[in-house]
């Protein structure tokens, strides 16, 4: 199977705290580190686990972040497509308390892949069996519709919008106020709307409410597992099983990721 994602990257710099501090506060990390994540990465790095070839059509920064992005993506098992852009690369910080739940903080513009750039390979989307659209521009979100499966998050509704395309899933967090979505939002309607809600699980339309996957290991933080559930739920309806199979392994992906330290999405069979 060749998938692919259409997306950002961001340089993560994590600290492990006792608590996240408050106003005027100040918190001792107990721990830290820094990896290759954002939106687009993590779910690169989250398909290249499960799919035969999985590829990431991207903007890095002509800066060390942004070489050192590639690099780390690459070791992953990712195929990076990227546009060298002189805007340095996005990167976050990213603090992760004792109940292993994320804070994070960006800092710089979210740099998007534009679908008219003739220096990324778009011709290639149309082989693919599955694309996961993160962020980009109307053209970008034509050039991934040519794939036979399009999964898109809710984040980039303006751009959904606009574009107008048939989504075979559209993906949201009821936990986030810019990815909350409904059936009617796009026009013309996704054939699968699913809104996840941690814990809790989430609600897929059709199909009704599902529950949250048990964690296969010790909880160790959140960070990335809504980007390795869109991921999973990307490959699964790609394998052709029903949209029911396909959001149980989904939450089995996100499930998975957060037994990991930070972008750490795991190899899960269908």
């Amino acid at each position: 199977m060749r998938v692919a994602v259409v997306g950002h990257v961001e340089w993560i710099r994590f600290a492990r705290v006792d608590r996240v501090p408050g106003p005027g506060e100040i918190a001792h990390s107990v721990d830290d580190w820094e990896q290759a994540g954002g939106g687009g990465g993590g779910a690169a790095i989250q398909l290249a686990l499960l799919a035969d070839e999985a590829s990431l059509f991207t903007v890095l920064g002509d800066d060390d972040l942004g070489r050192r992005a590639r690099r780390e993506l690459e070791q992953r098992g990712v195929q990076v497509h990227a546009v060298v852009d002189s805007r340095p690369t996005r990167w976050a910080f990213t603090q992760v308390d004792d109940a292993g739940e994320r804070t994070i903080t960006t800092v710089g513009p979210k740099l998007r892949p534009r679908g008219h750039d003739d220096r990324l390979p778009w011709h290639e989307l149309a082989g693919m069996d599955a694309v996961f659209f993160v962020a980009g521009d109307v053209d970008a979100l034509i050039c991934a519709r040519r794939a036979r499966v399009l999964t898109a998050t809710a984040r980039e509704r303006d751009v959904l919008e606009r574009g107008g395309v048939q989504l075979d899933a559209l993906i949201g967090s009821g936990e986030d106020e810019a990815e909350r979505v409904r059936p009617g939002d796009l026009e013309p309607e996704p054939a699968l709307v699913v809104t996840t809600s941690g814990r809790l699980g989430g609600w897929a339309q059709p199909g009704g409410p599902f529950s949250a996957a048990p964690l296969p290991g010790p909880r160790v933080d959140t960070y990335g597992a809504g980007d390795s559930f869109a991921a999973g739920l990307t490959y699964a309806l790609a394998a052709g099983v029903g949209h029911a199979a396909a959001v149980q392994f989904a939450a089995r992906c996100g499930a998975a990721a957060i037994t990991g330290r930070g972008v750490a999405p795991q190899r899960v069979d269908l």
